[in-house]
């Protein structure tokens, strides 16, 4: 285990691996760090980098979700300022309340996992939920349609060639909508499109890495952080080996 992501220290580790070895790595995934880029380059000079696609979906997913937080935001700051107006006026606030039970900012609140999933595998509460947090709110309803539109790049590109040409289908869609968050995710990803495109050869992926890493610090997280480091991996090893 190596504590941070300095290239240096990380590099100094792998340098314990013999060269002949390292040399022989074909393909390796990582985040659009830099550090990551610098790691991969000194230590794995053969290496083919992949972008990985965890990391670039989660841009887009963090595009619609601003959105959404920021219409909550004002969700928030109006209801405020009902509430203080009707104590002034000397009545009792009551909100709008959809015919799905929900408030304008639980409406916000609650649609947060149904804009990360694709439509079909929504159940009928998400399904009655975003029939009106779309109509309330088109420009969610873009960016959810951005989002979908992106996976799908991923879930029918087959090829380099397939995925440059959905890819930039995409960013037109972002262009014709300016929908500001997305601008800069499209900006990320057209700059590291050379890495990401190179997933479409192999379709490789460290989901299983990620995976394992959230549970360790979930796990770090349940016993309040970690004192004694052999003690630690003693446990880890026993309960994930």
């Amino acid at each position: 285990m190596v504590q941070g992501t300095k290239s240096k220290d990380v590099a100094a580790i792998l340098a314990k691996i013999p060269e002949i070895e390292r040399n022989k790595v074909e393909e390796i995934t990582l985040d659009m760090a830099d550090t990551m880029s610098n790691i991969v380059s000194y230590s794995f000079p053969n290496a083919t980098p992949v972008t990985d696609r965890f990391h670039v979906q989660q841009l887009v997913s963090e595009a619609t979700q601003e959105i959404r937080i920021a219409f909550r935001k004002e969700a928030l700051r109006e209801e405020n300022e009902q509430i203080i107006l009707a104590k002034k006026e000397g009545r009792k606030y009551t909100p709008e309340i959809f015919k799905n039970g929900d408030t304008r900012k639980q409406l916000l609140a609650r649609s947060r996992y149904l804009l990360f999933k694709s439509k079909n595998k929504w159940h009928e509460k998400q399904k009655e939920r975003s029939e009106i947090l779309f109509e309330k709110f088109p420009e969610l309803k873009i960016a959810y349609e951005l989002s979908m539109m992106f996976r799908n790049c991923y879930e029918n590109g087959h090829s380099i060639l397939e995925a440059e040409e959905s890819f930039d289908k995409w960013f037109q869609k972002v262009e014709e909508k300016n929908i500001d968050s997305f601008n800069v995710a499209a900006e990320s990803i057209r700059l590291h499109k050379k890495t990401i495109f190179n997933y479409f050869t192999n379709r490789s992926t460290n989901a299983s890495a990620e995976s394992f890493n959230a549970k360790l610090k979930n796990f770090r997280t349940v016993v309040r952080g970690v004192r004694d480091k052999k003690f630690h991996l003693f446990r880890v090893a026993k309960l994930y080996s």
